[in-house]
């Protein structure tokens, strides 16, 4: 089987799982539609930039349709940067100025104008055709370049921000979200580097090795959309979302440092200590898997934000390992009754406030060094 099979074989698989998961995203009833129809708007750019070697068997040459489609590339990573801001963010909302993302894809069609799209068709192909001294082409490969690290970077940046503010004002599971979603965009710039190394071939004395790249990254595309596919479609409740509004413990602490506000005195930060000790022990809300902070300060009385500086700077712990430490000690504590040893740890997780097995193992041995069946087991040991 030559390349050319293969290219097409994959292009088709390609589109139609593509095309499949962008329907089912559209379709399925959630209360994350805007999540959905970004991720979606992703997917369908995506389909019309990789369909380039099915299109070229029904079109003779280049066309300005042809040129606009490759040009949508321009749109596939400012559409994930919105997807990632929406997942991240609960009252994420797109407004006016997210038009200023469209602003590569309209400046690389305006430097394209003068000597492709207005002129006939054999200069079109003249153009293709000695695309490597053609300074537009080049210039629009080096805007996509700087695309790529530009947006790449601000996804990252904006991950590691949202997975701290989820530690320091949430207590639930779902911080494993946030996990699953750093290690899709890590594959998804793996794969965006390799379109990059395509394309320095491209333009290099060995053009032909880009044209089998680009089948390996067809493949590797295959590949995340089918994991993704398969994350949608088994764990429908993984994303959850944080409110924007909300500040990093250390944004409030420079905030005060900055500001002549009078800060909360040694004895008030021992009184709010002792009142939410003393309703963790007595209330246990820990037990709740989908606690946060907030709930915290509704039955407190205690502020927010006094709140948060209290549990993630004052006790140098996140909210959310606050609130595990609890449950921890609660599973403990029913691991060690002789009159629960029927209990299973299937069950002890759920009644503890966890609702994922992997997460309360990880908790369990981040603060024992133990799994909770080892520790039950030693403890029997112990009693022999």
């Amino acid at each position: 089987m030559d390349k050319i099979n293969v290219l097409i074989i994959v292009t088709g698989i390609s589109l139609f799982i593509s095309l499949f998961l962008a329907f089912f995203l559209l379709t399925v009833r959630t209360e994350y539609r805007l999540s959905n129809s970004l991720f979606a708007a992703f997917l369908i750019v995506n389909i019309m930039d990789i369909s380039e070697p099915l299109v070229s068997l029904v079109t003779d040459g280049p066309s300005n349709l042809g040129m606009l489609r490759s040009t949508l590339a321009f749109l596939q990573i400012p559409a994930f940067y919105l997807y990632v801001m929406s997942v991240c963010y609960s009252d994420f909302r797109l407004k006016p100025k997210h038009i200023l993302h469209l602003l590569p894809f309209l400046v690389v069609n305006m430097i394209l104008l003068p000597r492709f799209y207005m002129v006939d068709a054999a200069s079109k192909m003249d153009f293709i055709i000695n695309r490597q001294s053609r300074i537009e082409l080049q210039v629009t490969h080096i805007l996509f370049h700087i695309q790529f690290v530009a947006y790449f970077v601000a996804v990252f940046v904006l991950l590691r921000k949202a997975k701290k503010l989820y530690r320091e004002n949430y207590a639930g599971v779902n911080v494993n979200s946030y996990n699953w979603l750093f290690q899709f965009t890590s594959v998804l710039t793996a794969l965006y580097l390799i379109v990059i190394i395509k394309n320095i071939f491209k333009f290099s004395d060995y053009p032909y090795i880009s044209e089998w790249i680009k089948v390996g990254i067809l493949v590797f595309q295959l590949f995340i959309i089918c994991w993704y596919l398969f994350k949608a479609l088994n764990h429908p409740g993984l994303f959850r979302n944080i409110n924007s509004r909300l500040k990093l413990v250390s944004d409030i602490i420079s905030e005060e440092k900055n500001s002549e506000a009078q800060t909360v005195s040694e004895s008030e930060l021992n009184e709010e200590l002792i009142k939410l000790k003393k309703y963790m022990v007595e209330e246990k809300p820990f037990l709740d898997p989908s606690l946060t902070i907030q709930n915290v300060s509704d039955s407190t009385q205690i502020p927010v934000r006094d709140l948060s500086l209290l549990i993630n700077h004052q006790l140098g712990q996140h909210f959310f390992d606050f609130i595990n430490t609890y449950r921890i000690e609660e599973a403990k504590v029913i691991l060690k009754d002789p009159a629960k040893k029927k209990v299973t740890v299937l069950e002890i997780l759920y009644e503890v406030g966890f609702n994922s097995k992997s997460s309360f193992n990880t908790a369990f041995k981040k603060y024992t060094d133990l799994t909770p069946t080892l520790y039950r087991k030693q403890l029997l040991s112990s009693d022999l």
